[in-house]
């Protein structure tokens, strides 16, 4: 069957008659009765509003465990339901996957790093979903050392991750963290590497990392709150001793503050960090004396965030103190309170200041202008200051692995949407640069098959915002196209264009990809994040939503063939824009979407919650929670027609909690109107990141693709 759709779109002030002269197949839907979920009365009241929550009971495996069998037999459920509305695409999805992890080179080698006299690199074997993490002493000629074997590590576990390698400055001993569950809680170990043997030190829920002190005796770590999953306390281990024994060193009285440690590059500090949203705190401590008393660099100053980089003579801070887009200062080393700063890099308008990598004689500031990153190699001998060329519309630059601090080498990263991440190392003395790697995609790619550019959308208010868009050439610009529209806009995060290899599945097909820019992310500077978060929030949905307007009015797209999809805070982003104009979109694909704000804002037993007040807003405060409710897409579900929606989470997901979106899809199927899908896909074994192997993750892709493609009428 074939039928002619036809819209009414607003942009601005002018209605646009849009006819999608496609002859869009209809698709072909399997006649299967999705579930229904039981409705519990559960009523909350709050600043004299009441309001029924009929799928509150949902929460109660987070509450309960594996006890709570309803929860997951509904959960299994839709699992079952969504593979029968998609039973057809299963020859599809693994074609994808094969095409996609075809164009993978499964024996590969990451560039080689120096520190402390060792090369480290990981390596990938064919077949083998992990990898093994390596050295070389003194030179790429010498004889490997394989420090883990991650492959044979993981085996056995649906779920393995190991973060935070840290050598002792001794270069005999090995910590790293494990988890098994997907919730980001590590168990931090650690392996002799002259024996090859695993001491008996082990330390539970932890961040991952340790921070060695000089003497490659003691280390630092951060500790979580087994509930809250919350960086409260960081402790200090001493090598032979029980964990239960650990000193705490210091603890976050703060629960809207992230802490954790580190140390400096030219390996004289350990230092604790502590930062919200609106303010920061530094310790620091010689790491020559791990017994000592941390002190305070600077006490934390409202509104006033800061970071510290330690010099041979003196420290440079990065800080917003003043500078709404941050500037940097400098101080003595023995006098670090604010009353000693100086402009060091003043404050510009135009210019965010994101960061800063510390070499003995050069510093390199990563900064943003006009929506771009760029690199400024500054001499520390005479003030210098040159920045790196690029010469694409649309890029992304990053600073790499540059763990040696007496070098003229820095290590950076580069990619576009259309081409492939590359890695440089550049002489910061002589200006010469050498592609030490460029990411291989097997089965032949040509970057000039493919074009991107870079569109400016105006929103409701007026503001300009930024689109990176990449189609294959032959993409046509006549309404008819597909395309997937992606943004986050959450937490000052940027979605920087780069390559990606699955995504020539998507354009190979016909489709075009674009990444809108929108407020909330800081691409465009720290007031774009703050126009974008708390009480100024849906300028992020509108934001997006005049996107797919502007791409429709310069036709390339309808709304018959535009597509949405987002993750995490990305996800409330596609809950609201499925609200507030349903009519835009043909399908979106919402992955562990932050779905239920209010109810995760108001329950502090919830992981991460009050750490997001500065983000979201607090709804025990009645202005808040009222602006808050007012976009909540589970608040906002309507008896109306919403577009094809499919929904992913995890059900071990320490980020965003899997009830959000069950609960999210059950009130949808309950209210919505039309004959539009609602698909759930729950993942028993993994949480937030998904799969951890580095070919699972495809099949998560290839699903959505699938979905994609089902309702374009693509088949193969």
């Amino acid at each position: 069957m074939f039928k002619n759709w036809n819209y009414i779109i607003i942009i601005g002030a002018m209605a646009i008659a849009c006819s999608d002269n496609t002859e869009k197949q209809l698709t072909n839907w399997p006649t299967i009765t999705p579930p229904v979920a039981e409705k519990k009365i559960y009523t909350r009241i709050i600043h004299g509003d009441t309001v029924q929550d009929d799928y509150f009971w949902m929460n109660d495996y987070f509450k309960k465990g594996p006890d709570s069998t309803q929860v997951i037999a509904y959960l299994e459920e839709e699992n079952n339901y969504t593979q029968g509305m998609l039973k057809d695409t299963e020859p599809l999805q693994t074609s994808l996957f094969h095409e996609m992890k075809s164009r993978i080179k499964e024996k590969d080698e990451s560039v080689p790093y120096l520190k402390d006299g060792y090369y480290y690199y990981t390596r990938t074997e064919e077949g083998n979903q992990y990898y093994k993490y390596c050295r070389k002493k003194g030179s790429l000629d010498a004889s490997e050392e394989i420090l883990l074997d991650v492959d044979l590590m993981a085996k056995g576990h649906p779920y393995y991750a190991v973060e935070g390698f840290s050598v002792s400055p001794d270069n005999k001993l090995l910590a790293f963290g494990v988890d098994t569950v997907s919730r980001r809680e590590y168990t931090i170990h650690i392996k002799n590497l002259e024996t090859g043997e695993l001491l008996s030190d082990r330390i539970d829920r932890t961040e991952g990392e340790a921070i060695w002190a000089n003497d490659s005796k003691t280390f630092f770590y951060t500790s979580k709150n087994a509930l809250t999953l919350l960086s409260e306390k960081i402790k200090r281990h001493t090598l032979g001793t029980a964990s239960k024994a650990d000193v705490l060193v210091y603890e976050e009285k703060d629960n809207s503050n992230y802490i954790g440690v580190g140390k400096s590059k030219n390996d004289k500090y350990v230092m604790i960090y502590s930062e919200g949203t609106l303010s920061s705190e530094v310790f620091i401590l010689d790491a020559n004396t791990p017994f000592g008393k941390f002190k305070t660099f600077q006490p934390r100053r409202k509104d006033v965030l800061y970071s510290i980089t330690a010099l041979e003579d003196r420290f440079l801070i990065l800080t917003n103190d003043e500078a709404k887009n941050f500037k940097v200062m400098e101080c003595p080393l023995n006098n670090t309170t604010r009353d000693h700063w100086k402009d060091f890099i003043p404050h510009r308008a135009d210019v965010l200041v994101s960061g800063i990598d510390e070499f003995r004689d050069f510093i390199v500031v990563a900064e943003r202008k006009d929506g771009l990153t760029q690199l400024a190699v500054r001499s520390l001998k005479d003030s210098r200051q040159h920045y790196l060329d690029f010469g694409e519309a649309t890029y992304t630059v990053y600073p790499g692995a540059n763990l040696e601090y007496d070098t003229d080498i820095v290590r950076y990263g580069y990619t576009s949407l259309v081409t492939p991440s590359s890695t440089f190392d550049y002489n910061m003395q002589t200006k010469e640069k050498e592609l030490k790697k460029q990411q291989e995609v097997l089965g032949g790619y040509d970057p000039n098959d493919y074009a991107s550019e870079r569109l400016f959308a105006t929103s409701v208010d007026g503001t300009k915002i930024p689109i990176s868009i990449v189609y294959k050439k032959g993409y046509e610009k006549n309404g008819k196209s597909p395309l997937l529209l992606y943004a986050y806009g959450s937490y000052g995060l940027s979605m920087d264009p780069s390559f990606n290899p699955s995504r020539l599945s998507l354009l190979n097909r016909g489709f075009a990809y674009a990444i809108a820019h929108i407020r909330g992310g800081e691409e465009m500077g720290r007031q774009w994040y703050e126009d974008g978060k708390m009480m100024k929030k849906k300028n992020t949905f509108t934001d997006f939503i005049d996107c797919g307007k502007y791409l429709i009015a310069e036709k390339y797209t309808s709304p018959g063939h535009l597509y949405a999809q987002g993750g995490s805070a990305g996800g409330l982003l596609m809950g609201a824009v499925a609200n507030m104009a349903p009519d835009l979109w043909r399908g979106i694909i919402a992955q562990v979407p932050f779905v239920d704000v209010v109810n995760t804002m108001l329950d502090e037993t919830i992981p991460l919650t009050t750490n997001e007040y500065d983000e979201w807003g607090n709804p025990n405060q009645k202005q808040a929670y009222g602006y808050m409710k007012s976009y909540s897409p589970y608040e906002n579900v309507e008896a109306k027609e919403y577009p094809n929606i499919l929904v992913t989470t995890g059900l071990h997901d320490s980020q965003v909690q899997y009830f959000e979106p069950a609960k999210w899809v059950a009130k949808l199927r309950a209210s919505k109107k039309g004959t539009n899908i609602i698909l759930l896909k729950t993942d028993m074994d993994y949480g937030h990141g998904g799969a951890s192997g580095r070919f699972d993750y495809l099949k998560d892709i290839a699903l959505n693709y699938a979905f994609l493609f089902k309702l374009e009428g693509i088949s193969k």
